[in-house]
């Protein structure tokens, strides 16, 4: 029984970490967000909407000043103060902020939404069980592998939903008439606005595929759908 006692720990912790996770992510996004309202995007998302047959799309801005989106757990898709602001600047165009919405809305429909903030906690427990039993075995170095491992894992589920949330935009967008020739774009802006040049950690640590690597997937998706997005 007692060389249960980690993972019974880790299944507790999980379970207790994801409806504290959930209930505080829905908390502070209710605090800090407005609706989003704009003429063109407006009219960008009632075209995603009718390709949805969908009657609306809702989009939140959340004021904060990092430049991303977000799919809430509860399916809300919301657009950061900051990525607004380089909307309103003309550093984004309507069509490029409509295909971060499409992303989002690609994160919602495929379930990963969700799923992410059962996998974080899960994560978490996985690296508690983990960090109890190497720490016995490798004293100093347990705690050290089992985040690393724990990172690496979070890393690669990460990195395919963005692939799949690529694809449910570019489907979108496609159908919506908006095309993805904006989707790229703005993959190739993000990296001088998120301050992302240069060199980084190795591709397979981050929680997004490479630039170069999206458009090249999307470019695979327009090649097999005989679409042209120039």
């Amino acid at each position: 029984m007692l060389k249960l006692t980690p993972i019974l720990i880790a299944i507790i912790y999980a379970v207790v970490s994801y409806k504290f996770s959930a209930w505080n992510t829905a908390k502070t996004l209710d605090r800090q967000s407005t609706l989003l309202r704009d003429p063109l995007l407006d009219q960008l998302n009632s075209d995603m909407a009718n390709a949805l047959d969908l009657p609306k799309i809702k989009v939140h801005i959340y004021e904060i000043d990092p430049i991303n989106g977000l799919a809430a757990p509860d399916g809300r898709i919301f657009i950061t103060r900051g990525f607004f602001n380089k909307y309103k600047e003309g550093e984004v165009s309507a069509a490029e902020m409509a295909s971060v919405i499409a992303h989002e809305l690609g994160h919602v429909a495929l379930g990963h939404s969700r799923r992410r903030m059962i996998d974080f906690s899960g994560q978490n427990a996985i690296r508690v069980a983990l960090a109890t039993v190497l720490g016995r075995i490798i004293p100093g170095l347990g705690i050290w592998i089992a985040n690393m491992l724990t990172r690496l894992l979070a890393a690669r589920l990460s990195r395919n939903d963005e692939y799949e949330a690529d694809a449910y935009a570019s489907a979108l967008l496609t159908k919506a008439g908006i095309g993805t020739a904006p989707q790229k774009s703005l993959f190739v802006k993000l990296n001088a606005l998120t301050g992302s040049m240069g060199a980084g950690p190795p591709a397979w640590l981050l929680s997004h595929p490479k630039t170069e690597e999206r458009i090249a997937a999307i470019e695979t998706l327009e090649a097999r759908w005989g679409v042209d997005s120039d």
